[in-house]
């Protein structure tokens, strides 16, 4: 992982209604998803949403892809 934080996606019941964001601010993992998906690129993520890094961003996409991978694992 790029970042050395325990978890770069965090959820609180108060922030956004417990959706996963970002840890330190609170963009919600769910937009860098629809960006990539909606065939933007991590540079037009970062300018709308500069509060993000690109390293925070990277090592969120890489525990959801580890989550994703243990889950199937089971």
């Amino acid at each position: 992982m790029a970042a050395n934080i325990a978890s770069v996606i965090v959820q609180d019941p108060e922030t956004h209604s417990g959706d996963p964001v970002f840890r330190g601010n609170r963009v919600p993992f769910q937009i860098l998803l629809d960006y990539l998906e909606g065939g933007d690129t991590l540079d037009q993520f970062l300018e709308q949403y500069p509060g993000s890094s690109r390293e925070i961003a990277i090592a969120a996409l890489e525990e959801a892809k580890s989550a994703l991978f243990t889950r199937l694992a089971k």
